[in-house]
């Protein structure tokens, strides 16, 4: 009975955001047009060196969603009539985590395709591909508790569309495609989003065994930071963000 509630609002929570005309841009035009843009304009050799980062890219950009999507829940009071129900916070939550990671995965599928269409040619076969989308799942999450925390401050989905830029920003610049030195590394160092671009670049650039124990630690990396930032999200959403 649980798994099926929190289904439903699966379902409920997947319904409105295709709905909804600037969710779907986000989600199915962004991150073709980029990848297609960005391999006319750079090239064969370039795109490859970039396309690992773009998968990270795509992915987020769903703290923007999620903040908007919450925001939303909140102004047009569906949080208030859930709680009057027997849906528990857990099962919402969770219904979020689960619905933005399947539109995590279906962007970043986009992303392949039309990185693999422009002649990205990725090592690491399918075994590195199926860990590739680990990463990107575990990024999702944190994505999510991003978006909890963005939603918690703010007052309407315009604001939290704003204030979601606090965090995609840095990791932009700092956890994607753009090039690092010591001084930016050290800043890198501290954004979930480097060290899935750095685990991505390995299996895909560098085409190193999956048993490299680097893949690993930026896994293990990323997995703690994203269980992290999920639990502040949600304990700030909780106390903040349901007024």
């Amino acid at each position: 009975m649980k798994m099926q509630k929190t289904l439903a609002l699966v379902k409920m929570e997947l319904k409105k955001i295709i709905r909804e005309p600037a969710y779907l841009f986000l989600m199915i035009l962004f991150p073709a047009v980029l990848t297609l843009v960005f391999g006319l304009a750079f090239g064969s050799p370039q795109f490859n060196y970039m396309a690992p980062g773009l998968f990270a890219y795509a992915c987020i950009f769903i703290i923007m969603i999620v903040a908007q999507s919450f925001s939303d829940d909140r102004e047009q009071g569906l949080l208030k009539r859930i709680n009057i129900t027997p849906t528990t916070s857990g099962e919402f939550m969770g219904s979020h985590i689960i619905s933005n990671t399947l539109l995590s995965i279906f962007q970043v599928a986009i992303v392949a395709v039309c990185s693999l269409i422009i002649g990205f040619r990725p090592k690491g076969g399918a075994t590195g591909f199926l860990l590739a989308f680990v990463l990107i799942i575990v990024l999702s999450i944190c994505s999510v508790g991003f978006g909890l925390i963005t939603a918690s401050v703010a007052k309407s989905a315009g604001t939290a569309t704003g204030l979601s830029f606090i965090f995609i920003l840095p990791q932009m610049f700092f956890g994607t495609f753009i090039p690092l030195n010591d001084a930016t590394r050290m800043i890198a160092y501290f954004l979930p989003s480097y060290y899935a671009t750095d685990a991505l670049n390995l299996i895909f650039l560098e085409g190193v065994p999956l048993t490299e124990l680097t893949i690993w630690i930026d896994l293990g990396i990323l997995s703690i930071m994203s269980v992290v930032i999920v639990l502040l999200g949600i304990l700030l959403f909780k106390k903040y963000g349901k007024a």
